[in-house]
């Protein structure tokens, strides 16, 4: 080799250099890889509580499985109309409907991005007319060139370029699964709340009106005791006021009912023109929450998986963004007929092929393939604290339930005994202001007393009747699940593992 030469190949090795480097530490570079999980407590805090038992310290290790059966958990609730409500939800809520639809799209995305791994093979067809397209014959007369024939495409997937975007694309579409079943979670859980509400209102209203009833029958007897000359005209005056603002009351639960009515009007997918549901006896029974429900059931909650996902998806993600350093190759081919007329096409002697390959790796592209790698690794950073912060959420929502559903129970034997104590004390007032040993401001303070404590009753009633559902929709559907599988301890706060 003379010198003249050797100066050509040194500068040519030396621009080599970081494209072969690059490429090394692109081959060297890691994928993040794995399942996340999450260290859950053997048993929910709350739990421990009602048993007087201090909660077990140590931590289980558990993987989501959001395919975990959950079970039509509103039959424990024991109410036809609650059953057919949700039932009828589930068809025609619209939110599901939409959440479906982008499922399917999902889905349509991830066929696409799997059919980029497939051969394409196409037909085709062509005719071009110009002079000087026969340079054999040095011909400038016009002249007319038809084809048809297939062509046929490959990518060669040596590096995983395809198949981690394909992976990715299937990952989204779980994603969304998860999600539609999380809408779906959401809306059952809505839909009973908002029933139990509207029954609560039902319970309430007539608790109210029987109260306007009992002022009204004071106010009659109060304006005959005024005829005789017992009382005077201000004593009939403060009944009144009872009757009229007690109806008032009466009225604005009414209101309230009518737009919770109109709100499961939606929740069901009707028009709330059309929608009724008649006053009926509020008969749902209060489902009870067994002891020593597994903090593992967690892992099936819609959303944690679907954070799970969004998880795997990066990480695929970021193979697809290192796999750029790489080359493409694409292998080509193409077979059919050509001929100057039409005639002669599809004769044996206008046959025509080809074949090719194709190899492709920018050089200097400003950065680009290391902004995409960062963007990636930053996107599944921000994937992983999506996925611990949904987890840790995921146990205030159940703690924070169960701490309701225990301090509720409490809270309803205590108000019973004050509704026992204000009734008591109403049918005394009224045995006394009746034989004139009270005065009237006496008995109505009793039964305001009363009516209070009545109504506080119901609202404690429905909170646990709200605190049970949310529960239901906190842990990710029912309770009915079975036993976890029992891991070696561990220490630290509650997180998921990278």
């Amino acid at each position: 080799m003379n010198f003249q030469a050797k100066n050509l190949v040194k500068p040519f090795r030396t621009a080599l250099l970081p494209l072969m480097a690059a490429l090394v530490l692109a081959g060297c570079a890691t994928v993040p890889s794995g399942l996340p999980e999450i260290q859950t407590t053997a048993q929910f805090k709350e739990q421990g509580k009602d048993q007087g038992a201090t909660p077990p310290a140590g931590f289980t290790r558990a993987v989501p499985s959001e395919s975990q059966p959950r079970g039509a958990w509103w039959l424990a609730f024991n109410d036809p109309t609650l059953n057919a409500l949700v039932e009828k939800a589930d068809i025609h809520n619209n939110d599901i409907q939409a959440a479906a639809a982008r499922l399917a799209e999902a889905d349509a995305l991830a066929r696409t991005a799997d059919a980029d791994r497939l051969p394409q093979i196409g037909l085709g067809a062509g005719a071009n007319r110009g002079a000087g397209l026969d340079k054999a014959t040095a011909s400038t007369r016009p002249a007319t060139m038809t084809n048809i024939g297939a062509t046929f495409s490959y990518e060669v997937d040596l590096f995983g370029r395809l198949s981690g975007a394909s992976k990715a694309a299937r990952l989204d579409a779980a994603g969304r699964e998860a999600l539609l079943q999380s809408t779906r979670l959401a809306v059952q859980a809505q839909t009973a709340q908002t029933y139990l509400q509207l029954r609560a209102l039902d319970a309430e209203r007539a608790l109210v009106r029987e109260q306007v009833e009992a002022y009204r029958d004071t106010l009659r007897l109060s304006q005959r005791r005024e005829q005789a000359g017992d009382i005077a005209e201000l004593d009939v005056a403060r009944v009144q006021t009872e009757v009229s603002s007690t109806e008032s009351d009466a009225l604005a639960l009414d209101r309230q009912r009518a737009q919770v009515e109109h709100a499961l009007a939606v929740l069901v997918g009707d028009s709330a023109s059309s929608f009724g549901l008649r006053t009926d006896e509020w008969s749902t029974v209060l489902p009870n929450i067994p002891a020593g429900v597994p903090s593992t059931v967690l892992m099936r909650r819609p959303d944690v998986s679907a954070a799970q996902s969004a998880v795997l998806a990066a990480q695929a993600r970021v193979g697809v963004a290192q796999a750029a350093w790489f080359p493409d190759i694409s292998l080509t081919g193409a077979a059919g007929y050509a001929s100057p007329e039409i005639g002669d096409l599809f004769k044996w002697s206008a046959r025509s092929w080809g074949v090719g390959a194709l190899l492709s790796l920018p050089i200097f592209d400003g950065g680009r393939r290391e902004a995409g790698v960062q963007g990636a690794n930053a996107q599944l950073d921000g994937a992983l604290a999506s996925y611990r912060t949904q987890a840790l959420v995921a146990f205030q929502e159940v703690e924070d339930q169960l701490a309701a559903i225990r301090i509720l129970q409490e809270q309803s034997v205590v108000q019973a005994q004050a509704v026992t104590s204000a009734q008591r004390a109403t049918s005394l007032s009224d045995t006394r202001y009746r034989n004139g040993y009270i005065s009237q401001l006496d008995l109505l303070d009793a039964r305001r007393s009363e009516l209070r404590n009545r109504r506080q009753a119901l609202q404690v009633k429905s909170a646990q009747y709200q605190a049970a559902v949310a529960l239901v929709r906190a842990i990710g559907g029912g309770w009915d699940v079975p036993a976890p599988v029992a891991s070696a301890p561990a220490t630290g706060q509650a997180v998921a593992a990278r």
